[in-house]
This record gives C-alpha cells, structure tokens and sequence, in this order.
C-alpha cells in the first residue's frame, strides 16, 4: 500500500493534469443537416430574427496562447460568425427578416445573443441565447464541434463553413421551438415587438397596453384600434429603422467576404498545428501520469533515495524534452493571415463608412461604429416622429449632418 505522503503527492499530479484539461461543458453537435421549411410560412407566421454581434472575454497573453487564437481575431469573428449564422437561417425558409444587429432594439420579434467560448480552427464552441419580444427565452445552450481535415473542403462562401454543423443546430433548435408554438402565439410575439416599439418612441400615447409587472412574459392588455394614424406612423418609423439595418447589413456582407479567404485559411493551417499540439500533450499526458506513478511506486518501495529520485527526475525532463513540435512549418503563413484578418477588423469594427439615410426629402449622415450611427439614426427618427406629432422637436444631435434638400 502506498504511504499516505506518496498518496497525497500522486493524487496533486493528478488533480493537477485533469484540471488542466478541464472545459465548459457543451453539446457536442457531429453531423447536422439544415431542417428546411417544407413549404413556403404565410407572411403572418413570419418571425423577424435580430441577432446581435457576439461577445467574448477579453483573453489575456496567457489564455491567448493556450486557446491558439487573439483578441484581434476574436474581435473580427464578433461579426463574422454572427453573419454566417444570419445565412444559414435565411437558407431555412422557417424566418421573416434575418439581420445583424450592432445593438439590442424593441423592433425586432426574435433576438439572438451568441458568446464565442473557443474558436481556434480545431474547436468552435458557441454560447447561444434566444429570446422573442414577449421576454420569453427559447433557449440558452452551449454549442461545440470539432473540425477534421475535410471540413476544410467544399466550403462556399455564404452557404457551407468548416463548422456549418454548428450553424444548422442552432437554426434547428430555434426552428423546432417555433413549429411548437400555436399560430396565435407567434401573432403574440409580432404584436408584442410592435407595441414595445411604439412605447418607446411614444410613451404617453402607448403607456398600459403592456404589462411589464406580471413577473413572467410581458403580456398585452389592449391593443390600438384598426388603423390607427399613431400606430400606422410608427410602423413606418419603424420600417426605416430596418432600411438603416439593412444598410449597415451590406457593409457586414463586405466585411464578411472580404475576411473569408483569410479566415479561412488562418483556421485551417491553425487546426494543423492545434492538432500537432493536442496530440503531443496526450503523449504527455500519458508520461506523466506513468512518471507519477514511477515515482509513488518507488517512494512506497522505499527506493526513494536522494540519488535514484534524482536519476529518476532527469529520466523523465529527458523523455518529456524528446516531445517536440517536428516538421510543422505553418506559424509563420498562419500570422499572415491573422495580421491580415486585424487589418480587416481595425478598419471595419472602428470608424465605419459614413452612411447617408434619406426620409422624406432629408438626407442624414450617420458617422462612428456600426453602434454609433445605429443609435444616432435612432434618435433621429424619434425627433422627426415628436416633430411631425406635436411634441416639442429638439435639435438634431451635433455629430449628425442634416441637409434640408437631397443631393
């Protein structure tokens, strides 16, 4: 029997070998084919999708290095995963508008947050969280595949990525969810975006036809009358807020193309070395929990003098030095395309291009972030709404150029 010192010191290595193998937890998707809708939805059974640019934690040096990746990718894969998962669930047939979002909104019926957990070429691993308008969560899951080498085959930009797999399951859970609801309960969701739309921009006019207080969904207490010139001229509002988002959608589709071919590449050559390198810290693994053993055994054997531990020790440094990264010449070609991929992401996620919005006669320049110019744009249509109704106008914000006649 081991001594209780030998026990406690091989039980350390253990605990210690394991831990650092320790990972969220996550459902494992293999392969997932997409579930289309077999027939074409009627317009009022339509969901409208916002899904938000995706977070993730600022890494440090260290965690960087271990996860095989950087800030400055994760920072441009903010934008680029949300967009390919934008495509796939267009490709469904099961949804109504489906756009990319740089900030949350009351317009929308669906709204779908995404954290990136791991993402490195080999592993991709996604936190998923779906909400409709009512405040009703659908699901949160988390999501993790990983690539082989043909998964790096065939790809189409826009249709197939190395893990489209990931996509199709996210866009199957959302689509399962959805066929389980009855047809008034999506009309529920629809009129519940509106009037939490309509409330923000008119308040007073809006206030208890919803009721926040009830603990649970947000349920409807009444609705506005057929045709209601309030109502109507708020949808309106509400249509040019998705033709700004649209907009800003072409500019994530540049993005999105332009970063393809270099993202690609970088995961690819990434997932080669990864695979090198998960396949010499399994070799390790294995030396260590042998070498802890070796050494629990000759303690316990009361072989443990001050020389053969010392002869032992200098064994195992020199099989764990033998364990070496051989024949892998792809750092190099992977940095270019990662500094390609932060120039990319520099130039897109800072200042974007200027856009000119035109309503009614006048033409607006939103300038800054994708979340700036939202949100100015925003609050510009809620001044041109307060104008056009009565409300006391203020000024347009400083930072937005207004010209009375079109160019």
């Amino acid at each position: 029997m081991l001594k209780s010192s030998s026990l406690f010191a091989l039980t350390a290595v253990l605990v210690l070998i394991v831990s650092s193998c320790a990972s969220y937890q996550a459902q494992k998707v293999g392969p997932t084919p997409m579930m289309r809708a077999e027939s074409e939805i009627p317009e009022e059974q339509l969901l409208d999708v916002g899904i938000l640019v995706f977070e993730s934690d600022e890494l440090t040096e260290e965690q960087a290095e271990e996860q095989g990746t950087s800030n400055e990718i994760r920072k441009a894969e903010g934008h680029f995963l949300p967009y390919h998962l934008k495509n796939s669930l267009q490709q469904s047939g099961q949804w109504g508008a489906v756009q990319v979002i740089p900030a949350e909104t009351n317009s929308v019926d669906l709204l779908v947050k995404g954290q990136i957990l791991e993402s490195n070429g080999l592993f991709l691993g996604l936190r998923i969280e779906v909400r409709d308008a009512t405040g009703k969560k659908w699901f949160s899951r988390n999501y993790k595949a990983e690539a082989a080498e043909s998964s790096y085959g065939g790809n189409r930009i826009g249709e197939k990525d190395a893990f489209q797999d990931i996509y199709n399951a996210i866009a199957n859970d959302m689509a399962r969810y959805k066929m389980a609801l009855k047809p008034e309960q999506v009309g529920r969701i629809r009129t519940t975006a509106k009037l939490k739309f309509a409330e923000e921009f008119a308040p007073d006019a809006f206030k208890g036809y919803l009721d926040k207080d009830n603990g649970k969904e947000i349920a409807i207490n009444r609705l506005p009358a057929d045709n209601d010139p309030m109502m109507d001229r708020l949808l309106k509002i509400r249509e040019r807020e998705y033709m700004y988002v649209d907009t800003l959608n072409e500019q994530y589709d540049g993005f999105y193309n332009d970063m393809w071919p270099s993202y690609e590449n970088w995961r690819q050559l990434n997932m080669t070395e990864r695979k090198a390198i998960k396949e010499i810290k399994k070799r390790a693994l294995t030396r260590q929990i042998v070498g802890a053993l070796l050494i629990a055994g000759a303690i316990a054997a009361g072989s443990g003098n001050s020389g053969n531990m010392v002869a032992l020790q200098t064994s195992m440094v020199l099989i764990g030095g033998q364990v070496v990264l051989d024949g892998f010449n792809i750092s190099k070609e992977a940095e270019i395309h990662e500094a390609a991929i932060q120039e990319l992401s520099d130039s897109f996620g800072g200042e974007m291009k200027p856009v000119v919005m035109e309503f009614e006669g006048n033409q607006y320049e939103l300038t800054g972030s994708a979340e700036e110019q939202f949100q100015q744009w925003r609050e510009l249509l809620r001044k041109i709404y307060y104008a056009e109704t009565g409300f006391d106008p203020d000024q347009p914000p400083d930072d937005v150029d207004t010209d009375s006649e079109p160019e």
